[in-house]
């Protein structure tokens, strides 16, 4: 097997052979590498991405030995799927300046462009037998997902415009054996959908001839993603589902419609595979636990933390009433101090996406440090059903501030936060909803600490990429150029000039997700209203693969969020050598 590991502070790229318990690291570059992937040839494969996230797919073998491009031909740009076939071809999914490509050949030779085109895409599998493509545009889309032939002939589409839909990936090879519902047979593919309907989630199959078909035993009330079995034996489906800020694991058998719990550890599953022998491996973490990679079977596995440490809080769940439901908050209190505390709102990113049961450093360090924390799943997030993520009825981030503000009075009533120290802390979707509640309701916050956030939105629609454009289209109603007024209703840089608290802002010259031309805009208006700031730059892209950026930002948000909020101690200066300690 390949994975991403630590190397030092970055991640990079390393193999790990089973049947000797031994492994290498693949790469070693300045800036680290994240996407991988092991072919059916045994080959490795990585993106070899500059600073800004542009590259090629690279190859070498398993063993060691030199790099080869992995598809010659393909233009430079950001990755944006990869599908390895059974037969030996591949497919690797590009966008570049010019728009999407789907591209597919043989390792290490020329690959054919199958698809191009400006709209928003990913290329989500290829069938095993390399004969046909499953490409995914925005799950609401009139193409939410469109089957391809390898000649680009489009062979069948399926709409999300009434039903959000989206594919998962194709069935491996079957094995030699009469099929038997809804299983493959020799040269027919067959399809992992999921579709949104009536407020659930259905898993559904979809091959030529007889379109999608939505298994009505096997739906869940929040988001839930899958994955095939592969190997023999009858169609197999490995379910996670995310819940109420954790996970739960199924597996379905489709011959005989059968669902089965798979028992796991309380927390959080960042991500779950399923093996051939039946096993699963899991990503697992909890509140006071770092992620691990753990078997279920309880085979070793590469990767493991040797790191323990220090768990400072109490950990809570509290559920505040809200117009759409409750809101639910995970609170880690200080073990050794009594409420009321310094409050810490640590706001996530997404917006399609959850605050979790998992191990988090800002959380223990502020912890540590004397204050409580606060992680909320506002309305919009994920893991709580589709009418939660769709409940946008106060405006597009007003909705989330609302909940915020929500979750801070319900804090303070109850004697866990104390007014007059209450601050906000996010990166990315959190850094906006900071900047969005400092202006908007500059009066209840007394510190805020935005990290690489969307600042100012028409100028971020106007430099951001084709699928940012897309899901801003389809969040805001229309273009910046349509609905001027929902994007400035919306936009932090309206009220920038109405913040009166001490404001950290971090960015990043190479953010493509957050480009920093709306930054640039955000902080001309700071500048005009005379509002004191603090801003700090980061030459990285949006995530970053360096674990020294990330620190330097702990380092940074730590300080600043202690200066702003009393009683709260200020972290010393590190020395040139604590990182050796």
């Amino acid at each position: 097997m390949v994975y991403t590991g630590d190397a030092d502070g970055r991640c990079e790229i390393f193999t790990w052979d089973r049947s000797t318990g031994t492994g290498r690291q693949v790469t070693d570059r300045p800036h680290g590498t994240l996407l991988c992937a092991i072919d059916a040839d045994e080959a490795v494969w990585w993106f070899d991405e500059d600073r800004g996230g542009s590259g090629r797919w690279r190859t070498q073998p398993f063993d060691g030995g030199p790099d080869r491009p992995a598809l010659t031909g393909v233009p430079y740009g950001r990755p944006a799927g990869l599908a390895l076939g059974a037969s030996g071809t591949v497919a690797v999914g590009i966008r570049s300046p010019e728009g999407f490509g789907v591209h597919l050949g043989r390792p290490g030779g020329a690959g054919a462009t199958v698809l191009r085109t400006t709209d928003s895409a990913t290329l989500c599998d290829l069938a095993p037998d390399g004969r046909l493509l499953a490409v995914s545009g925005p799950a609401h889309s009139a193409r939410a997902v469109t089957l391809l032939a390898p000649d680009g002939t489009t062979v069948a589409v399926l709409s999300g415009t009434v039903e959000r839909t989206w594919a998962l990936g194709f069935a491996p090879a079957p094995a030699p054996t009469p099929a038997r519902g809804p299983l493959p047979v020799p040269g027919r593919a067959l399809l992992l959908v999921m579709r949104e309907r009536a407020g659930r989630y259905h898993l559904g199959t979809w091959a030529p001839g007889r379109g999608l078909e939505l298994l009505p035993w096997c739906s869940f009330a929040t988001e839930t993603t899958a994955r095939w079995y592969p190997g023999p034996g009858g169609p197999r489906v490995l379910l996670r589902q995310d819940r109420h800020g954790r996970s739960r694991l199924f597996t379905a058998d489709l011959d005989r419609r059968e669902l089965t719990p798979v028992p796991t550890p309380e927390g959080s599953i960042l991500d779950a595979a399923p093996a051939a022998d039946g096993d699963v491996h899991v990503i697992w973490t909890d509140a006071v636990n770092v992620p691990r990679a753990l078997s279920l079977s309880g085979a070793p596995l590469p990767g493991q933390s040797r790191w323990r440490l220090p768990r400072f809080g109490h950990r809570q769940d509290l559920w505040t009433p809200g117009p759409d439901g409750p809101v639910h908050t995970f609170v880690t209190t200080p073990a050794d101090r009594s409420a009321p505390h310094p409050l810490v709102f640590l706001v996530h990113g997404g917006p399609a996406d959850h605050d979790r049961d998992a191990y988090d450093p800002m959380v223990q360090a502020l912890v540590g440090s004397g204050c409580a924390v606060a992680r909320t799943n506002y309305r919009g997030s994920t893991g709580y059903g589709p009418r939660w993520r769709a409940a946008y009825s106060e405006g597009v981030g007003h909705t989330q501030v609302a909940d915020l503000v929500r979750a801070r009075a319900d804090l303070l009533e109850r004697g866990i936060g104390r007014e007059g120290a209450v601050g906000l802390c996010g990166t990315s979707w959190g850094g906006y909803l900071t900047l969005l509640a400092m202006g908007t309701r500059p009066d209840l916050w007394d510190v805020g600490v935005a990290v690489k956030p969307l600042a100012d939105c028409v100028t971020a629609f106007r430099h951001s990429t084709p699928a940012l454009q897309a899901l801003d289209t389809a969040l805001f109603g229309g273009t910046p150029d349509e609905v001027p007024d929902a994007y400035a209703h919306a936009s932090p840089s309206t009220y920038a000039a109405a913040i009166r608290s001490p404001l950290l802002v971090v960015a990043a010259r190479r953010d493509a997700k957050c480009p920093p031309e709306q930054v640039e805009a955000y902080l001309a208006v700071l500048r005009a209203g005379g509002v004191a700031h603090e801003l700090m730059w980061l030459d990285s892209g949006h995530d970053g693969y360096d674990g020294a950026d990330h620190l330097a930002v702990i380092r940074r948000s730590l300080r600043f969020l202690g200066r702003g909020l009393p009683a709260a101690p200020v972290p010393a200066e590190p020395s040139p050598h604590a990182e050796r300690r």
